[in-house]
């Protein structure tokens, strides 16, 4: 039945999204003699993966491989398309939140056969968490390329003016500094952490530390009204509630200058965020701001959990090139290479032994994101993800903030948003247990 179903969703989507789009991609033959192999990146992501393709074609006389450039904002739509008209590259640059959707139509090599028998893939190099999210179903779909995760970024002298030498561990420290440094600046509009509203993670990941599941019953339901989910809720709505966290996100058109006024002394952000930091923050301040992995809940070991993000390598199904494909793969995730990437592009290596490398030891803001990699888990693996979290995490959190829903109430109707989203899932699973 379930192959029923996704031949129904491929028969819609040639007929729909092809339409929709007006156009469709076609497979280039390679120079005569070479296999080429067509690998589609993203966004920066994709000029840098041209840099490191000469190497590998260099190494392999007779492999030709066509990088495609596709902006971020495209990608899912070009994606679907190209899978629905016949028309997948060989390879592709998948974010890992992306993999079920791609599962879930059937269109991905299982990887196990070619990571058993590789002498360069092996999962001991990746972090258990970041690897974790390229497997379902006991199949991995990806290898991680590069890796991303939040952690604290914080002023140093603003918290060593509030009895901080070190930064908030656990969340009852994070809540006390919050206090100490909104009492500091008496009254003045200034703020202690900056959680933005219209951003999900940081209410994900304190819903992960505090043990919550986010979805229930083979994720097929919302699970926010949760207790454990309602605590973490709970305890980022109240520093809304008690000013430590600026509500409007309209007195933040600039993050850098924000920081560097000490409008706010603490914000939950990505790696990208160290060379800005670095670049846009004045002289002045480059010796009083630090990276920290991200506080535990209270008796929980620290550092806490953050989300295991960045993207995968992943082969279509369709490929008949998968034997080169696999190839680029293992040449992708060599040390070297994910030196060479870092180099070029500043994305996080996703092997450990990249990280041993001086280019990366030597940069103090990423011991941080090193130590927190260890402790980072998946978001649950289901195609609707994005759209939960996009669409209605962000709302709710709004509303609760803004006090025109209690946590409770705001939980509840994300809850029923969540079921709402979800309903497709659970009339498949009903079929696939018949």
């Amino acid at each position: 039945m379930r192959k029923k179903i996704l031949i129904n969703i491929k028969t819609i989507l040639k007929f729909s999204l092809i339409i929709l789009c007006g156009f469709v991609f076609a497979s280039c033959s390679g120079s005569k003699g070479k296999v080429q192999i067509d690998f589609w990146a993203f966004g920066a992501e994709a000029e840098h993966a041209k840099v490191l393709t000469k190497e590998f074609e260099k190494l392999n006389p007779g492999i030709k491989v066509k990088v495609q450039a596709i902006p971020w904002t495209a990608a899912l739509e070009k994606l679907i398309t190209a899978y629905a008209s016949d028309t997948t590259p060989d390879i592709v640059q998948l974010g890992n939140t992306w993999i079920p959707e791609f599962v879930a139509l059937n269109s991905l090599t299982n990887l196990n056969k070619w990571i058993k028998n590789s002498k360069i893939v092996n999962k001991k190099r990746f972090f258990p968490g970041i690897w974790k999210t390229n497997i379902i179903d006991n199949k991995v779909y990806g290898i991680p390329w590069y890796v991303d995760t939040r952690v604290l970024f914080y002023r140093t002298d603003i918290l060593k003016k509030v009895g901080y030498d070190q930064p908030p561990k656990t969340w009852s420290q994070l809540y006390d500094v919050s206090v100490k440094i909104k009492k500091m600046y008496g009254n003045q509009e200034k703020y202690a952490i900056f959680i933005p509203t219209n951003e999900w993670v940081p209410f994900i990941v304190f819903g992960l530390q505090a043990g919550a599941s986010i979805l229930k019953d083979d994720n097929s339901f919302g699970n926010f009204s949760d207790p454990k989910f309602e605590k973490a809720f709970r305890f980022l709505i109240k520093f809304y509630k008690q000013k430590l966290a600026p509500v409007d996100m309209t007195q933040v058109s600039n993050v850098y200058q924000a920081f560097a006024s000490g409008f706010f002394a603490m914000y939950i952000t990505g790696p990208w965020n160290v060379t800005e930091f670095k670049n846009r923050l004045p002289d002045s301040l480059q010796g009083k701001w630090m990276t920290a992995p991200l506080p535990a809940y209270d008796g929980n070991k620290y550092p806490g959990k953050s989300l295991a993000g960045g993207s995968s390598l992943v082969i279509f199904k369709a490929s008949k090139h998968k034997k080169e494909a696999w190839k680029l793969i293992e040449f992708l995730t060599k040390k070297s290479s994910q030196v060479e990437f870092f180099k070029l592009s500043s994305d996080l290596p996703s092997v450990d032994d990249a990280w041993h490398d001086t280019v990366l030891t030597d940069n103090k803001y990423l011991k941080a994101f090193y130590e927190q990699l260890h402790n980072v888990v998946p978001t649950p693996k289901v195609p609707e993800w994005e759209h939960i979290v996009s669409g209605k995490v962000q709302e709710y959190a709004e509303f609760a903030a803004r006090g025109k829903m209690t946590p409770k109430q705001a939980l509840k109707n994300l809850d029923k948003d969540t079921d709402r989203i979800l309903a497709e899932r659970r009339w498949i699973l009903s079929r696939e247990n018949k």
